[in-house]
C-alpha cells in the first residue's frame, strides 16, 4: 500500500482526527493498532521525504533544524568515535548505549520540536529505507546522525547515485 493510499482513505475527517490523536502524549493511549498505524504512516512519511531530499540536495547544504551547529557539535563531543557511515542496533539498542545517549537526547526538550518522538533511521547511509537497513530511534537521534552524515559527506553517496540515474 502506498503512503498516501492509508491517508486519503481516512477521508478528512479522519485525518484531522489522526493529527489530533498524533500530538496527544503517549500516556493517553494503550496499545492501540490504529495509533500505531498512524504512527507508522508518519514516520514512513518522514522518512521517505527525507530520502527524496538528500537524493535531490547536494546534503552539505541541508540545514534540518535552527539547532544543526549545536546539534553537530555535541554530538561529536559525546559521540566521538561513533561510526555513523554503517550504525549497528546495538550502537543505539544496548543498555550502555541508551546510557550515553539519553542526556545526549534531554538536551535538546524543549529546542527541538518532537526531540523524542519515534522516527525511522537508516544503518547503513548509502542504502535506502528498507526493513534489513531500517531501526527506531527519537527524531534527535536521527538529526545528530543525519546532520552529521551530510556534514561529513557520508549521504553524498545517495545524492550522487540520484544524479546518476537522471
Amino acid at each position: 500500500m502506498a503512503s498516501g493510499d492509508g491517508l486519503a482513505s481516512l477521508g478528512v475527517e479522519g485525518a484531522s482526527a489522526a493529527a489530533h490523536a498524533l500530538s496527544l502524549p503517549a500516556e493517553a493511549y494503550g496499545n492501540d493498532p490504529r495509533l500505531e498505524a498512524m504512527w507508522a504512516m508518519k514516520a514512513y512519511n518522514h522518512a521517505e521525504i527525507y530520502f527524496n531530499l538528500i537524493s535531490s540536495v547536494e546534503p552539505k547544504f541541508l540545514k534540518l533544524t535552527k539547532q544543526d551547529d549545536q546539534i553537530y557539535s555535541t554530538f561529536r563531543e559525546t559521540f566521538k568515535d561513533l561510526d555513523i557511515k554503517v550504525l549497528k542496533e546495538d550502537d543505539l539498542k544496548l543498555a550502555e548505549a541508551k546510557e550515553r545517549w539519553r542526556p545526549f537526547c534531554n538536551q535538546f526538550e524543549g529546542l527541538v520540536e518532537d526531540f523524542n518522538y519515534g522516527t525511522l533511521l537508516r544503518l547503513d547511509c548509502e542504502k535506502g529505507y528498507t526493513e534489513e537497513n531500517t531501526t527506531f530511534a527519537t527524531r534527535v537521534q536521527f538529526f545528530a546522525v543525519e546532520i552529521a552524515r551530510n556534514r561529513e559527506g557520508y549521504n553524498d553517496a545517495v545524492y550522487k547515485a540520484n544524479c546518476l540515474k537522471s
